[in-house]
């Protein structure tokens, strides 16, 4: 894509309204800026409670919205647009990319779940792709050790950073966690 593309407005009758969530301002305002060149009429929020607050009292046509925020999670975002809009086009962005909650997110509404960092053409494809339309598999996927370096840091998070109890739930010794905690994410 070459960024001067614009959005099929028979999507959604026309409307091209699109609310972006995501405590990371320059990221938000870079992507708010690609995605105005592309057509759509956009809103941007930083929290949870601002974007619920926005979709309640006018709810988007498309949504992208980050999963993490300082103030919770984008689920709740997701559901708050739902509730208001069935028809709305939501997709997730996170840099803790795992199947649980790529699973909740579509079950909530989204119609994807794309990881950090995703740029605008990917977020633009995402968006405007129609139901039938597979995703194209990725370029660069996550290696073995990624995949598995992500699945405990998921664990890691699920047992609120204990080591311990993480390290029982992988059947793992804890110093052998605490060294791969330690390390950077594979790529």
């Amino acid at each position: 894509m070459n960024g001067e593309e614009t959005v099929d407005a028979n999507i959604t009758g026309g409307d091209t309204s699109l609310l972006i969530v995501d405590d990371d301002k320059p990221f938000l305002t870079r992507l708010a800026r690609a995605m105005e060149q592309r057509g759509f009429q956009v809103e941007t929020a930083e929290s949870v409670e601002e974007a619920v607050a926005k979709a309640r009292a006018n709810p988007p046509a498309y949504a992208v919205v980050d999963m993490r925020l300082g103030d919770g999670n984008g689920l709740d975002v997701v559901a708050a647009i739902r509730e208001k809009r069935a028809d709305a086009r939501t997709i997730i962005l996170t840099g803790y990319g795992n199947i649980a909650t790529a699973v909740t997110a579509v079950k909530l509404g989204a119609v994807d779940y794309l990881s950090k960092p995703a740029d605008a053409d990917d977020v633009f494809a995402a968006l405007t792709r129609t139901s039938g339309e597979r995703a194209a598999p990725p370029e660069n996927p996550m290696s073995a050790d990624r995949v598995r370096w992500e699945h405990i840091q998921r664990v890691y998070e699920m047992c609120e950073r204990n080591v311990s109890e993480t390290a029982r739930r992988l059947n793992m010794h804890r110093r052998t966690l605490q060294r791969i905690l330690a390390k950077r994410a594979p790529r």
